[in-house]
């Protein structure tokens, strides 16, 4: 998911930003990381642990001292910076709807599931930087949006496997694709064409927030064109296959997605 730490969704440049930018990101990845964990890996009743953790979770806004450690590091950083419960809690609630669904009908839909499991994402990021107007938080979205479908997008035969189908049912039928034909070790011909037309819609959704680069300044400004410039290398990357996501891999090059976010830095600096 977009939540993932380690590799392509950790961008470079968060690695180069000072200490306490990357503390308080480490904290925020770190929470996403371990409510991924309880909804997808946990041994017991992922819904009992997510609900566990989410009134834990209730402590930091409390005024006390949670138990799990990644809430004991995350609680500074939330206080310090004023960043408000829900998009925490909005991304427990996307690992509880995890649990129960399994395939989205309409696209809408599976935007709504985005909303919960990506959009807070992108709004924690902004929590701690202290940005916090509409406007960026609504391009915010869109980026963040984007990068969740285009890695359901590089991940449609895992998640089949898992049990899981973020295609929309809608456009399933529109292409005359049979679930069955994501368990196949190639694309059949409606399937390349439903695939590359849901790459340019996350495409497009990326291109319409990659604006908040121009909205940001100083470290926030490279963080965040850190995030867009590899959401752009995944969509080159899921290109090339030609729609085959089942056959070909689509793995963004690490040099391209560098050379993306000093072209975006770049470009906003000089406007």
């Amino acid at each position: 998911m977009v939540r993932k730490e380690q590799g392509e969704n950790f961008p470079v440049a968060l690695r180069l930003l000072p200490a306490r930018h990357r503390v308080a990101l480490h904290a925020v990845y770190g929470f996403a990381r371990t409510v991924d964990e309880l909804g997808d890996s946990w041994a017991g009743d992922r819904t009992v642990a997510l609900r566990a953790f989410a009134a834990d979770l209730d402590h930091i806004w409390a005024g006390t001292e949670p138990d799990h450690p990644v809430l004991r590091r995350l609680r500074p950083i939330v206080l310090d910076h004023a960043i408000a419960a829900e998009p925490f809690h909005q991304l427990v609630q996307a690992n509880l709807q995890d649990q129960t669904v399994a395939r989205y009908q309409t696209f809408a839909d599976l935007q709504g599931y985005c909303r919960l499991s990506a959009d807070p994402v992108g709004r924690m990021v902004l929590g701690v930087f202290d940005v916090h107007d509409s406007e960026t938080e609504r391009l915010s979205d869109r980026v963040c949006t984007a990068l969740q479908l285009l890695e359901h997008w590089q991940d449609v035969a895992e998640d089949r496997r898992a049990g899981r189908i973020y295609l929309p049912q809608q456009d399933l039928q529109t292409y005359a694709v049979a679930e069955a034909d994501l368990d196949k070790g190639e694309a059949t011909p409606q399937l390349r064409a439903l695939m590359n037309f849901e790459i340019e819609r996350a495409a497009a959704l990326l291109e319409e927030g990659a604006a908040i680069v121009t909205r940001l300044d100083g470290w926030a400004r490279v963080s965040v064109a850190g995030f867009v410039a590899g959401g752009q290398s995944t969509v080159r990357a899921l290109r090339r296959t030609g729609g085959d996501v089942l056959a070909r891999s689509a793995r963004p090059s690490k040099l391209d997605t560098a050379a993306r976010a000093l072209r975006l830095i770049a470009g906003a600096v000089a406007r």
